[in-house]
């Protein structure tokens, strides 16, 4: 089965998510920059979770660029990726008009970790696909970047019900690491 469709559906998906969540921005009351103040966790948590949105879906594209084709195991993975994506909006709006509450802050964690670990998922079942000489398990090696991730989110949950400050730049260096542009995939590709 080739990979176009895979493709398409994944960005109808991701494209859906974004508008949803801009949708959930209200607003202010008033004219002024005053009446713009509350609104400000809603628009935090907005960009975080716009960011995030965008390093996966700019990932989601790096990984189908290294593969030629996907069998009915990479369309479910895939899925399973979509559906913790899915729940971003959810989570971020949340988060952001409960001005960053401990269990809210928490929650967001929680869908970052299972998103991360669905991504992790697809990576693998994809590199299976394709075998472990495949430009895909040559670009990704020990995928150290999405290790340290999954520790970061996975330390941020418990630390929200200490700090939920804390778990909100755990977030924060996470999206930071993976800011800083990956170049695995399009270095072995252009090999």
């Amino acid at each position: 089965m080739t990979k176009g469709r895979l493709e398409a559906f994944s960005d109808g998906v991701f494209a859906i998510i974004i508008t949803i969540m801009v949708l959930e921005l209200r607003v202010p009351p008033g004219a002024t920059m005053d009446a713009l103040l509350p609104l400000l966790p809603v628009f935090l948590s907005y960009i975080l979770s716009f960011v995030f949105l965008g390093i996966y879906w700019n990932n989601h594209h790096h990984l189908l660029q290294a593969i030629k084709h996907v069998d009915g195991r990479a369309l479910w993975a895939n899925l399973h990726l979509l559906f913790w994506l899915s729940l971003i909006p959810f989570v971020t709006a949340w988060m952001g008009e409960n001005h960053f509450a401990t269990v809210p802050v928490a929650m967001y964690g929680v869908i970052l970790l299972c998103a991360a670990i669905a991504y992790t998922i697809l990576a693998r079942v994809l590199i299976a696909v394709h075998g472990r000489d495949s430009v895909l398990a040559l670009a990704l090696g020990d995928d150290a970047k999405g290790k340290v991730s999954l520790i970061l989110y996975a330390s941020a949950i418990p630390l929200a019900f200490a700090d939920a400050r804390i778990a909100g730049m755990l977030y924060v260096i996470v999206a930071i690491i993976w800011l800083v542009p990956d170049r695995r995939i399009e270095a072995t590709l252009s090999k």
